[in-house]
């Protein structure tokens, strides 16, 4: 007995991942995979110069005003949630590196063309093209990662948030170097350092090869493909249109809520220390420190755990469980001392990055999954307009309403995305149920 033991033990320590370097050297897809690796992580540590910077340059180089900038930055939120269903109907046409390197390419143009605009009018025309190229590329990296790792797209999701992550702290550092110079001339080496990686990262893709399948998606799938093809004709998902598919578009709908973990980090905890709370201010860099560091050591870890679209339900249900805990702890921490309220924060913030690694898997696999085959790059990219809602309406309704109201918004906010939660398990359950149960039914006669 003991030594059957022993093998078992054996054989589960050898059916355990390699760990985020080895993976990241041989990660699903191969050579083209680590290049798109490298250049998300490039792209994305110029993005984090430029988020870091953009608003210091926008009020103290070009000299809006608050209100100017908050309608800048507005309306380029809502230029991005066109971005992700433009890409995905886009790459149902054409070749999908190619449409990644022209956004790559477009985001170059217009952020050197931030050197030398400083109308108004102009500014907000240029951001919003910038915005909605990036939300574009995002859309498309997947949509490659998707095509070229398959069925292990679970593994590259997770290896490419750690990367992603790495890169925005990078660029956040190099940004901190710049502002504490200060001048004009240390701004536009910033915004020319963000060019820069767009440039870069357009280079490396165009040494990739196009993955297979224009406008498919690799999907696992509980029957077998040449069933699976044969019945989604079938099922209710069939249409290829994702605007006229009511029940795809009400998972992207409850998707929204299920991405309040970015703003309740970057800006509920924030904002809720400073007005409401006898935390020093300085705990702030804390919560991007705790958010970073746990994102790139645990994320890999994390995705193991969803393999398929039933374990992505249930990821959901739990990140409505953590939520409805994060929002608890922020609704407390008004009631005590500095390290009672520190404490709590802390806590929320190490809560809310685990409910974003849990969402950072569920929502894709279950954006992929729910889709029918043949138009998953279009369903897609609606699909990815779930997370540029939340960025637009997140910041509102945190400060509009749930900050407003007080510790009672804080659990009114988590038992509504609790309960949203179970709502969308609930209905991608029933989806999963509808493209399965039509391919079983044909068995008998066929045999």
């Amino acid at each position: 007995m003991r030594r059957g033991g022993e093998i078992r033990k054996e054989r589960r320590r050898g059916e355990r991942e390699p760990g985020l370097l080895a993976q990241l050297r041989r990660p699903p897809g191969g050579r083209d995979a680590r290049i798109m690796l490298l250049a998300q992580f490039l792209d994305r540590a110029g993005t984090g110069v430029w988020a870091a910077a953009c608003v210091l340059y926008f009020t103290f180089v070009i000299g809006l005003d608050a209100g100017q900038v908050g309608l800048l930055l507005g309306a380029s939120g809502v230029a991005g949630i066109a971005g992700s269903p433009l890409a995905g109907h886009l790459a149902d046409r054409f070749p999908v590196r190619s449409l990644l390197i022209g956004a790559h390419l477009l985001r170059l143009v217009t952020l050197c063309l931030l050197l030398v605009v400083t109308d108004f009018a102009l500014l907000l025309c240029v951001v919003a093209v910038t915005h909605l190229g990036d939300r574009a590329a995002k859309t498309l990296e997947m949509l490659f990662a998707t095509r070229v790792a398959g069925e292990r797209r679970a593994t590259y999701q997770a290896l490419s948030r750690s990367s992603a992550n790495a890169g925005y702290a990078l660029g956040a550092g190099l940004a901190a170097i710049g502002l504490a110079v200060g001048t004009r001339g240390a701004y536009h080496v910033l915004i020319l350092a963000n060019a820069l990686s767009f440039l870069v990262a357009a280079a490396l893709v165009w040494r990739t090869r196009e993955p297979r399948g224009h406008g498919l998606v690799a999907a696992p799938s509980p029957v077998p493909a040449s069933v699976t093809a044969a019945t989604e004709a079938a099922a209710p998902a069939a249409g290829r249109s994702p605007w006229r598919d009511r029940g795809y578009l009400r998972f992207v709908l409850l998707d929204i809520p299920m991405n309040l973990d970015d703003s309740i980090l970057g800006i509920g905890i924030p904002l809720w220390l400073v007005s409401r709370t006898s935390a020093p201010h300085e705990l702030i860099p804390a919560f991007l420190v705790i958010n970073t560091v746990l994102v790139v050591v645990l994320q890999l870890r994390v995705s193991a755990k969803v393999r398929d679209a039933h374990g992505a339900t249930g990821a959901v249900a739990l990140y409505g469980l953590t939520m409805l805990l994060c929002c608890g702890l922020l609704a407390a921490a008004t009631g005590g001392g500095v390290w009672a309220a520190s404490a709590a924060l802390l806590a929320a913030a190490v809560l809310a990055t685990a409910a974003e690694l849990m969402r950072s898997v569920s929502s894709w696999e279950l954006a992929v999954s729910l889709a029918p085959r043949e138009a998953r790059a279009s369903y897609l990219g609606v699909a990815g307009m779930a997370q540029s809602v939340q960025k637009s309406a997140g910041p509102l309704l945190l400060t509009g309403v749930v900050m407003a109201v007080g510790p009672a918004g804080w659990l009114g906010l988590g038992a509504a995305v609790a309960g949203l939660s179970l709502l969308q398990r609930r209905a991608g359950r029933k989806r999963l149920e509808e493209l399965a149960v039509p391919s079983t039914a044909p068995a008998p006669a066929s045999a």
